[in-house]
């Protein structure tokens, strides 16, 4: 399983993780699925979701990325829709499993990610502290 070094392992101040710390084995890999986002979810939800975005964007840019251990379940939150498979055919309980962001979905569901001047998730939170 690649490490995604450098990557943030959770939205700073909470305890929304972003990445997990060692391939599960025996039980087998988590599978990535589609998980609907209803209106009424709750405001650190949506934050988790849009830092989450963020971090995925100034890791990675447009570019192919490879699964590793980024986690599975922050990752179905915005599967199918934000991020898409970059293969075909796509395995959704693969570690090597390569996916990109769908810049015109993600900028129409949270633009402030794009926005000019934002900053960094890793500056994200220090208020929080």
């Amino acid at each position: 399983m690649l490490k995604h070094r450098g990557f943030p392992g959770r939205l700073p101040g909470t305890d929304f993780q972003f990445v997990i710390r060692r391939a599960v084995h025996g039980r087998g890999v988590t599978r990535i699925i589609v998980r609907e986002r209803y209106r009424d979810r709750a405001n650190p939800d949506k934050r988790a979701d849009a830092g989450f975005l963020a971090a995925l964007w100034d890791h990675f840019g447009e570019e192919p990325f490879e699964r590793g251990n980024l986690d599975a379940g922050r990752l179905s939150w915005l599967f199918g829709r934000e991020v898409v498979p970059a293969e075909d055919p796509f395995d959704p309980e693969s570690y090597e499993a390569l996916l990109k962001i769908d810049l015109r979905c993600a900028r129409a569901s949270f633009p402030d990610v794009f926005a000019a001047g934002r900053a960094r998730i890793e500056d994200a939170g220090e208020d929080d502290q």
